[in-house]
């Protein structure tokens, strides 16, 4: 069998020989250059060709945000910033980490169900948009602003009523911690208008991990009319319409690239059926890992080769406390292998069945199960792809106390 990936397609990344070439340059050489593995290492031109790619789909119908919590290592952020035309971000921390980038406050938005007094004080300190999750998140903004003499600037982060088809994790409809019920929207803005706060519209973001063009579609068609329905019943201008994301990458056999063509055909189409509505709108659609995971790989080294009762172990350096994702232990219901090969043997066969398994006294430090990879010796670097976006900061790196990875931007 030839040494072809059978899983998403990796065309972003090309070899030369037998080494898998990261921005151009071979991972060994990488290697040497990091100077440890197991290390994440996130290519500059595969983020600016799916930004451009993106940008160029939607025609200036949508502006587009980076969601900092796919990626959130300040070089990927400071490469993304003059790339996008605002970031969201999830946390103080995130939001230091957007603002040393150079974006302008205005351009950034801070979402998340459980911010803290000490966050909100941040953000209103800083002038970026809150995303209200709560009434009595809106009451500590109101304490805040008192304290601080600054009007806040606000949206309202909307639960709808109607779910993200086929999405990987459904983040809306129903019962939720994310946002303000739809029903209950009316009446938040009727107290924003009374603490005569800067109102910047509403965010309804459904669900994410999509591969579905015709479910993203449905979702954007139904955000739009609630939107509409908020507008008119909340009597209020809407500057920003924040319509989430949701686009998702392939990961495993059968998996297919999202066809974003009807996507964004569809925002184009929406921005004009609405325009009456939301001519001077700015529309939004926050992605991150769309964005970013497919421009990330995680590099580890082999340690040890062992064969029981007729299977074939590789043990290396990295495992499920580096890469949780990869591991199959990040929400995944019944365990599938992401794409690994073997980074410095790209033109050999794939000759052998194999477990790669990472360093940890756990069987679910699993990284590839029965995989067929060229054959493998000690010292090789196998190579897991998809891995640009939650992999790093999703992954419990004080497990067992193992030395952490490092991330690099080629």
């Amino acid at each position: 069998m030839k040494n072809k990936l059978l899983h998403a397609p990796m065309s972003q990344f090309k070899s030369d020989g037998d080494d898998l070439l990261i921005n151009g340059i071979p991972v060994t050489q990488i290697a040497q250059r990091v100077g440890q593995t197991p290390f994440y290492a996130y290519d500059r031109s595969v983020i600016q060709q799916q930004v451009n790619k993106l940008r160029q789909s939607l025609a200036g119908a949508a502006n587009i945000h980076y969601a900092i919590k796919a990626n959130p290592m300040p070089a990927v952020v400071d490469l993304m910033a003059p790339l996008v035309d605002g970031l969201d971000v999830a946390s103080g921390k995130e939001l230091r980490v957007a603002l040393d980038s150079g974006a302008l406050p205005a351009t950034i938005s801070f979402a998340g169900p459980g911010k803290s007094e000490k966050e909100l004080t941040m953000a209103v300190a800083s002038g970026v948009t809150i995303n209200i999750e709560s009434e009595i998140e809106f009451n500590r903004v109101v304490t805040v602003s008192k304290q601080l003499n600054i009007i806040p600037r606000v949206a309202i982060r909307v639960n709808p009523d109607f779910q993200l088809k086929t999405s990987g994790m459904k983040m809306a409809g129903g019962p939720q911690q994310f946002g303000v019920d739809a029903e209950r929207v009316p009446a938040l803005v009727d107290e924003i208008k009374k603490a005569k706060f800067n109102f910047h519209g509403f965010h309804i973001f459904t669900g994410s991990q999509n591969l579905n063009p015709d479910a993203i579609i449905e979702a954007h068609n139904n955000i739009f009319e609630l939107a509409k329905k908020l507008k008119t019943e909340c009597d209020i201008t809407v500057p920003s319409l924040n319509i989430g994301g949701g686009f998702g990458i392939p990961y495993f056999p059968g998996e297919k690239h999202l066809d974003i063509e009807p996507v964004t055909a569809n925002i184009k189409r929406l921005t004009k059926e609405y325009s009456n509505e939301f001519g001077k709108t700015e529309v939004i659609l926050e992605l991150g890992r769309f964005l970013v995971g497919e421009a990330g790989v995680f590099i580890c080294q082999v340690t040890d080769i062992k064969e029981s009762r007729g299977e074939l172990y590789a043990i290396v350096d990295g495992g499920l406390h580096h890469h949780l994702a990869a591991s199959g232990n990040f929400g995944q219901v019944i365990r599938k292998n992401y794409p690994v090969n073997v980074a410095n043997k790209m033109s050999q066969d794939n000759v052998q069945p194999i477990n790669v398994v990472g360093p940890l006294c756990t069987p679910l430090d699993l990284l590839a199960q029965k995989l067929p990879l060229p054959n493998i010796s000690i010292g090789d670097y196998i190579v897991i792809y998809q891995s640009g976006a939650y992999g790093f900061t999703a992954s419990p790196k004080d497990f067992l106390s193992h030395p952490a990875p490092v991330e690099v931007l080629i």
